[in-house]
């Protein structure tokens, strides 16, 4: 990032108690939610689901300035599966990621260019680049 980067917005939370049993609320109280392990029995979510709901929310936006570039419309039905795998590897956690995109009614090259260009520009795929194991998926 360049000194010239213009800050567009900043998220808070508070978060206690971590994934288990705990509970994270967002500064203008739009986000209030318990926490529970991933998994478990408890009434909460857990940081993966809020990751694939992020970063699949974050995508479906690339995808509609990519389709804008190309003056195409996306499709009102297109929509993203995030799978996000909680990993434990010789006692290291990691995480692992599909994004299965359906564009219903878009020739697929013209689809699989808009979900290239996504996955360039969405500011989630850029943190994890080389971090994680990525698929990005048409369907």
């Amino acid at each position: 990032m360049t000194q010239a980067a213009k800050t567009l917005y900043t998220a808070r939370t508070h978060t206690s108690g971590g994934r288990h049993d705990g509970i994270s609320r967002s500064s203008d109280g739009r986000l209030d939610v318990k926490l529970s392990p991933p998994g478990g029995t408890g009434s909460g979510t857990n940081p993966e689901q809020l990751f694939a709901a992020g970063w699949s929310a974050c995508f479906e936006g690339a995808m509609e300035i990519a389709a804008r570039k190309r003056k195409i419309v996306l499709p009102r039905k297109s929509a993203i599966d995030a799978e996000i795998d909680l990993l434990l590897d010789e006692g290291i956690f990691a995480l692992r990621a599909r994004l299965n995109v359906s564009l219903p009614g878009l020739d697929p090259e013209v689809a699989r260019g808009i979900i290239d260009d996504a996955h360039q520009t969405c500011p989630y795929s850029i943190a994890v680049r080389g971090n994680i194991d990525v698929t990005v998926a048409l369907i």
